[in-house]
């Protein structure tokens, strides 16, 4: 079941990727799909294989009315914690929109404040295109930049676990520590900083 568009309005889609690992950016992206050039094959970006996904990146890239990424950084993420991180990443995606859309379909729950119209929509990198081709953006990008940061840092295992707090990577990072791009404020981390019992 897809969720009814109206025709004549610019739509946008807006999705986020990283909300759970513990390194790294949360990646946002925002997309309008164009109407006139229809994208096959867009879902969830979690239920493509990576193959796809990276087909479809490049093919969305080509023929979307508009696209942008939107992110906030580690830094941010432990200063306003990751919901109003992600809400800030979701709000730069959408300002950096070179289309101004006139309604607004935000993946989740809720809605960042935007100066349009917004509506969340549960499960709606399934239900909206326009959502499932924000989060094979976002979800591309932040996979390569979790393989450039594995390629700095091998020993982390960054490109098979991509921050996430696997066994293998809590392991890691008791064993290791932190570096840089950790989020602080997340539990694992401050125990591997020695700020948690």
């Amino acid at each position: 079941m897809t969720i009814e568009i109206p025709s004549n309005l610019i739509v946008a889609g807006v999705d986020e990727v990283g909300r759970g690992p513990l390194v790294g950016d949360v990646v946002t992206a925002a997309v309008i799909l164009d109407p006139s050039r229809p994208i096959a094959g867009l879902n969830d970006s979690k239920k493509l294989s990576e193959k796809k996904r990276l087909a479809l990146f490049d093919e969305i890239k080509e023929k979307a009315l508009a696209f942008a990424i939107g992110r906030a950084t580690p830094e941010e993420i432990d200063q306003l914690n990751i919901l109003h991180a992600t809400m800030l990443a979701m709000q730069r995606a959408v300002a950096g929109l070179s289309v101004t859309p006139e309604l607004v379909f935000i993946d989740g729950n809720r809605c960042p404040g935007l100066p349009m119209a917004a509506r969340a929509v549960v499960k709606g990198d399934s239900l909206v295109p326009a959502i499932s081709a924000a989060s094979i953006l976002a979800k591309v990008t932040r996979d390569a930049e979790m393989a450039a940061l594995d390629a700095r840092h091998p020993e982390y295992g960054f490109a098979r676990h991509k921050g996430y707090p696997t066994p293998e990577h809590l392991a890691i990072l008791a064993e290791r520590g932190p570096l840089s791009e950790y989020r602080k404020s997340f539990k694992p981390v401050r125990r591997a900083l020695g700020l948690e019992e």
